[in-house]
């Protein structure tokens, strides 16, 4: 039997909080996923981020009178009384600020979307990582969805020479250009393509983005983002023989409950499942395509 770990969680102001903390804590839920049960929670919150604040005190709530989680008051409080760590604080700004509070205690940290909101915050954060020996990775939920996986298990159709993702693109001015919703099309096409990035090119209205990465060996990655009310992910892996199509809503089994699987993983072995240097080039990737956006040229990463 796998070990049991007592899960912290940090921010306490997103629909994943609620999202997980049934998935791991409820035994009964059809795609419960077992190796622990949070245990303790910060809920953190930014008072000028209204999508944070109007939200962190429903969630605390329902963590302790629904799954008697303890909630304390600290970053630090939560890594003393946990094994490993959910950063959940829907604000990526500051999480390298939490990160650098909870890195000396050496435990294994996943980190939600966005990462962070400037490639230098997200460097910083693999620095503190190395310093402190500290495991972890960092992603969408979209990364691991039913309809992408199977699309990349048809490997019978060749190698991949592209891919393609899209899906609803709000924009938040706290969280800048792609990093608040565009983040989900952008891990899709790096969990096809992986590393390699070189340049990005993006064109942006006010009711759709598009941003295109052209790959050191040719390959491109499309990301699509609405603003007209079409709420659907998907997408299209290409490879040399043939496409296959990603239907995010096909498959019952939520992509949150994928995720979990992936970090519980990840607690277990000690091995994230995403390199570090592979998250770094995420962040710059968007990084690059809000300043192409802005410009109206190509960047390079």
């Amino acid at each position: 039997m796998s070990r049991q770990w007592s899960i912290g969680m940090i921010g306490l102001d997103t629909s994943h909080v609620s999202a997980f903390t049934k998935l791991l804590n409820d035994p009964s839920n059809e795609f419960h996923v077992p190796g622990g049960t949070v245990a303790a929670a910060y809920p953190g919150g930014s008072a000028d981020f209204t999508l944070s604040s109007s939200r962190v005190g429903g969630y605390t709530k329902e963590l302790r009178e629904q799954y008697g989680v303890e909630i304390v008051d600290s970053p630090e409080a939560v890594a003393e009384r946990s094994d490993v760590l959910l950063l959940e604080s829907v604000d990526g700004r500051v999480h390298l600020e939490q990160f650098r509070r909870i890195a000396a205690y050496g435990k294994p940290v996943f980190v939600d979307k966005p990462f962070a909101v400037s490639y230098a915050d997200a460097r910083a954060i693999l620095e503190l990582a190395a310093k402190h020996q500290v495991t972890f990775m960092s992603c969408s939920a979209l990364r691991y969805a039913e309809g992408l996986t199977q699309a990349l298990a048809q490997t019978e159709l060749g190698d991949i020479i592209g891919a393609d993702a899209f899906g609803p693109m709000e924009l938040q001015e706290t969280q800048p250009g792609l990093f608040w919703y565009g983040i989900h099309t952008v891990d899709m096409i790096y969990r096809a393509l992986g590393r390699g990035c070189v340049q990005v090119q993006a064109v942006s209205n006010g009711s759709h983005d598009i941003a295109v990465g052209e790959w050191e060996d040719d390959r491109l990655g499309a990301v699509r983002g609405n603003r007209k009310g079409n709420k659907r992910f998907g997408g299209a892996v290409h490879r040399a023989e043939g496409t296959a199509y990603i239907d995010v809503a096909a498959y019952a089994k939520p992509y949150y409950a994928s995720l979990l699987e992936q970090i519980m993983a990840m607690f277990d072995s000690g091995k994230p499942g995403i390199e570090p240097e592979e998250t770094l080039e995420i962040i710059r990737f968007i990084e690059a395509a809000n300043e192409s956006r802005a410009s109206g040229r190509s960047v390079k990463l």
